[in-house]
């Protein structure tokens, strides 16, 4: 039984890491990539994936279609909860003291430093449409037009 539940998992996961790049999002699987992304200049949407059901079903699609609106970040990426643990660890690290950690959940960054979060209280329990205006709500203040 062991072995059929890691399979599943793994299938799963890859699912989610999928979904995530055919949107247009970075995998951030090292400590340093999250340090490199997090650097760069400009507004980053950090997406923080994993496998509960509010990510599946309410956050990545929401994170999909968030995007489709005129402000955006200029970059998106996201850090996989609970399976690059030591990405995950250095993202929420570099988040700052106030982030309080949960999965899945968004950061908006600008210049580096995190301008807006919603996080899985602000996720679970809603629809995915009232996180992608959440979401969109955010982009409006802090991002520029494309």
């Amino acid at each position: 039984m062991n072995m059929d539940y890691d399979l599943f998992m793994q299938e799963i996961t890859r699912t989610a890491r999928s979904e995530m790049e055919a949107a247009g999002y970075e995998q951030l699987r090292t400590p340093e990539g999250c340090g490199r992304a997090f650097a760069r200049p400009g507004t980053t949407l950090v997406m923080v994936n994993s496998v509960c059901g509010c990510a599946g079903g309410i956050a990545r699609p929401a994170a999909t279609h968030a995007v489709h609106y005129d402000k955006r970040p200029d970059h998106l990426v996201t850090v996989f909860a609970g399976q690059d643990k030591d990405a995950t660890a250095a993202a929420r690290y570099l988040f700052g003291e106030d982030h309080i950690p949960s999965s899945p959940s968004f950061v908006l960054l600008k210049d580096g430093k995190v301008v807006a979060d919603i996080g899985r209280h602000e996720i679970e329990g809603h629809d995915p449409m009232s996180v992608i205006t959440n979401l969109q709500a955010n982009f409006e203040e802090y991002c520029e037009e494309v």
